[in-house]
């Protein structure tokens, strides 16, 4: 459920396949069908994680419902880029007879490009979608993979991810391997991201952003055209010089031989 265990095993249900046995497949073909672009912010280049340049994702989603089970199905797509299917992908499943939310792939959230705010974001709108209408009910806890924690900076970069979207991690052991989510109630939780950096491009929005691409391009030919101008005027004025500098050397070397000849011929 971290951002940050893109490098290592994302948080996991203690038996993962159990809990995949567990989730409902009447839905398992859907696809996303509503989509937003996001603009992630130009950020700082990281240690871990290197340049974070300015880019642009699509966002998709889509939700079912039944008397017994409601999905929220989310994804992104990178321009250019190829993930695998298990990235960029998150469920939120809630079950109606037992009031509990869960999260999946029970795989763990695998985001790419990571450190760049997704994970958080994506959380966020299922944390909100889930408040909307069963703020009282149950988030199931789970247990946190052992190999994140082996690095340190990876535990606390997911740690810190956890308790920021107002999950309480706990640890059975001092040295931090046996870590796990406690179960909390869906209207406790923390439905916002970093709007630093991560903002939804709306559509109108998109489209002033184009618009003003395009003024700043034509305005960039114009400044263009006329440095192209200059540099041509200065060639031609160069040439003119250059065959003025010729006809002076040329008359001068006229008059130098005949001032020679005139010498040398009284």
């Amino acid at each position: 459920m971290t951002e940050a265990m893109s490098v290592a095993e994302p948080v996991a249900p203690t038996d993962a396949k159990e809990a995949e046995a567990a989730s409902p497949v009447l839905w398992e073909e859907v696809q996303a069908e509503h989509f937003s672009m996001l603009r992630l912010a130009p950020l700082p280049t990281d240690r871990a994680t290197g340049g974070r340049p300015l880019r642009f994702v699509e966002f998709g989603k889509a939700e079912r419902h039944s008397k017994d089970f409601s999905l929220l199905r989310m994804n992104y797509q990178l321009p250019g880029q190829k993930t695998r299917k298990e990235q960029n992908h998150l469920d939120v499943w809630v079950d109606h007879s037992n009031r509990t939310v869960r999260v999946g792939p029970a795989s763990g959230l695998q985001i790419e490009p990571w450190n760049r705010g997704l994970g958080r974001f994506m959380l966020a709108q299922g944390i909100h979608w889930a408040q909307k209408r069963w703020s009282e009910y149950k988030i199931e806890g789970t247990a946190l993979a052992n190999k994140d924690a082996l690095n340190e900076d990876t535990r606390l970069r997911r740690d810190h991810f956890l308790k920021t979207q107002g999950f309480d991690v706990a640890y059975a052991d001092a040295q931090h391997l046996k870590g796990s989510v406690k179960d909390a109630k869906v209207g406790n939780l923390n439905n916002t991201w970093n709007t630093d950096k991560i903002q939804i491009v709306e559509i109108l929005d998109a489209a002033q952003m184009l618009q003003a691409a395009e003024q700043k391009i034509l305005e960039q030919e114009v400044t263009i055209k006329k440095a192209e101008d200059k540099v041509s005027k200065y060639r031609r004025d160069d040439s003119g010089l250059r065959f003025t500098i010729a006809c002076l050397v040329t008359f001068a070397v006229f008059q130098a031989g005949l001032l020679i000849w005139i010498a040398t011929h009284r």
